[in-house]
């Protein structure tokens, strides 16, 4: 019998912890996964899943507007309260089933914040587990954008569950979640705005397509800028006001980070377990 509390340790219900969790224990040994918020990780809760949800709406209104004329009859438009409940019934169910299918596998299932204490072993809620081996699978969060007003940034999480759409939306950064969620809030109904502080949207895409899409969301009427960087958001009462560092000020009633996320591992004390770690994460051979 092992000395340890468990073959494997994985930290993180994602889509990577999941099938890490799920292939392991099913391979005949011992596995735990933990995760301090509820089990299914980004994707399925708060990212790519119910992101589709929404822009299949978006789809559907566009699709109608492009008919005008044609046949199609009336004004189709989003009630953006009852596609939210109904992107609900994609991922309430999400928890319950992530751990049915982790638990089914013969997994055993760790809620609470994990950090190593040394190497190989975690402390969870206070408790102390080890293991042969540990996977680190805790994802992604916003980066800090460090500049005044901050907190009255929401995430992209935020907006995935907004109960109501403001009329003016504002994105800061140019890159893939922007644009994403750019093209729902506009779908919507809301005149949208996108700052990007450098040169070229959609970085590390190829820039043909990107200028492309850029050219064809100022079609449409979204107001996409570059070399506009933010430094500031402050609330003029019932407004936000983003301050962009030539002195411009767009007014909006919600502002999104859109600028990027870095690696989920600050509270993981990963020097207590001698893992190694840089600005993309936990450096790998």
């Amino acid at each position: 019998m092992s000395d340890f509390d468990f073959d494997v340790i994985v930290i993180g219900s994602g889509v990577t912890g999941q099938t890490a969790a799920e292939e392991i224990a099913v391979g005949g040994r011992r596995v735990a996964v933990v995760d301090r918020r509820e089990f299914g990780g980004t994707c399925a809760l708060r990212g790519c899943d119910p992101k589709k949800v929404l822009f299949c709406a978006v789809e559907v209104v566009e699709r109608a507007a492009a008919q005008k004329g044609r046949g199609p009859a009336g004004d189709l438009h989003i009630d953006w309260s009852e596609l939210i409940a109904f992107k609900r019934t994609f991922t309430d169910p999400v928890p319950r089933r992530t751990e049915e299918a982790i638990t089914s596998s013969g997994a055993v299932i760790l809620r609470g914040a994990a950090r190593f204490t040394a190497p190989g072993a975690v402390s969870v809620d206070g408790k102390t587990y080890t293991a042969a081996d540990l996977v680190v699978a805790t994802g992604a969060r916003p980066r800090a954008l460090g500049i005044p007003g901050e907190g009255m940034v929401m995430t992209s999480e935020d907006f995935l569950a907004l109960e109501a759409l403001g009329d003016r939306v504002c994105f800061i950064g140019g890159g893939y979640i922007s644009f994403e969620l750019g093209h729902i809030a506009a779908g919507a109904g809301a005149a949208v705005t996108i700052l990007h502080r450098g040169e070229r949207v959609l970085e590390r895409f190829d820039p043909d397509l990107a200028g492309m899409l850029a050219r064809g969301y100022r079609d449409v009427g979204i107001d996409v800028r570059v070399n506009a960087p933010v430094v500031a958001v402050e609330r003029v009462g019932d407004d936000l006001a983003v301050d962009l560092a030539d002195g411009a000020r767009i007014w909006c009633d919600t502002v999104v980070h859109g600028a990027g996320r870095v690696p989920d591992i600050d509270d993981l004390d990963l020097d207590a377990a001698g893992v190694r770690r840089g600005p993309r994460g936990v450096e790998v051979d």
